[in-house]
């Protein structure tokens, strides 16, 4: 069994694990970062790595993979140990620590604080009603690389934020953008609608797909009016299913943490049920909650000074402004 000791443990290589990385590096702490994930990023490397981000602060875009770099730049200067495709299935913990976690690569890591910043824990995609078999044929849940799409007919299936953005950065490269939704309302933000609306994305809402077709690959697909019955064949060489996912917290779900909807309650200073361990990002959950990155950064920023005391007692929780010095 290898064994590891650290100041402190982040479970979650995502957006908010590589920000709390820096400010654990910050405050002079000794970092590891465990992922499941072959690359650190989290969902936005494993999925959209190309889709645009709004709601950073001082970046009115970013790509996804851009502000992956950026971060995992940022987190560099405090040289964080990165234990990629390892999954926590293990932990114990109390007041006077330390928290010691297991992996199932038969690791121990012993550290004086956990942050937990594992986003929604590991996802599967919903499967489109119809047509799975032709995943990998024109039918895919991600879209890795734009440039794969350009000049082709798309499909987009959902209605969500996810069917929106990839609406939004695929119509100056697609031939065409269809969105077909099974209501008429749609869950993605107001404004991101109308963005997409203004382009002339085309629509088939109150509807849902009936049938694939092709040969090598996909060539059309059948959607069906959920009202009227009528069904419309539209020609496609891409079908890209944005249904959202299905999220499993895995063992975390077994470690004794107070729970609320797969999220891990936590209070004001972020620290779970559990003494020493901390969460923050889509993972944590508090009244008035609300789940963006930016959100998601300030948390494990105060996660991070919270746990200071118990890296090292006496330590402040205030870090000093990043134009001073730190006092780790």
């Amino acid at each position: 069994m290898t064994h590891r000791s650290c100041d402190i443990l982040i479970i979650g290589a995502g957006p908010v694990g590589l920000y709390g990385a820096y400010y654990a590096g910050f405050r002079g702490f000794d970092t590891v970062v465990l992922d499941t994930l072959p690359e650190a990023g989290g969902q936005i490397t494993a999925m959209y790595p190309e889709k645009d981000i709004f709601d950073v602060a001082g970046f009115p875009v970013v790509k996804g993979r851009e502000l992956v770099e950026r971060l995992i730049e940022q987190a560099a200067a405090g040289s964080p140990e990165y234990l990629l495709e390892e999954q926590a299935i293990d932990l114990q913990t109390s007041e006077v620590g330390p928290v010691v976690v297991t992996t199932a690569a038969d690791r121990t890591i012993e550290a004086k604080a956990v942050i937990l910043t594992g986003g929604i824990g590991s996802f599967r995609p919903r499967p489109i009603p119809v047509g799975t078999e032709w995943v990998g044929r024109g039918v895919a849940y991600f879209v890795p690389r734009l440039a794969d799409y350009a000049d082709r007919d798309v499909v987009i299936v959902g209605g969500g934020d996810s069917a929106f953005d990839w609406a939004w950065s695929l119509h100056p490269i697609a031939r065409s953008v269809t969105i077909v939704h099974r209501r008429e309302e749609f869950r993605a933000h107001a404004g991101m609608v109308e963005k997409v609306r203004a382009l002339g994305v085309s629509f088939a809402t109150s509807s849902e797909l009936a049938a694939i077709h092709g040969g090598d690959r996909v060539t059309a697909v059948d959607v069906r009016h959920k009202v009227t019955g009528e069904v419309s064949t539209f020609a496609t060489d891409s079908v890209v299913a944005a249904l959202g996912f299905i999220a499993n917290i895995g063992p975390m779900a077994d470690w004794g943490l107070e729970l609320s909807k797969r999220r891990v309650v936590v209070d004001a200073a972020m620290h779970s049920s559990l003494p020493r361990v901390l969460a923050a990002g889509d993972l944590a959950s508090y009244p008035g909650k609300v789940p963006l990155i930016s959100v998601g950064f300030g948390e494990v920023a105060t996660a991070v000074n919270n746990a200071a005391p118990l890296v090292k007692p006496g330590l402040g929780v205030f870090p000093g402004h990043s134009s001073g010095e730190s006092d780790g």
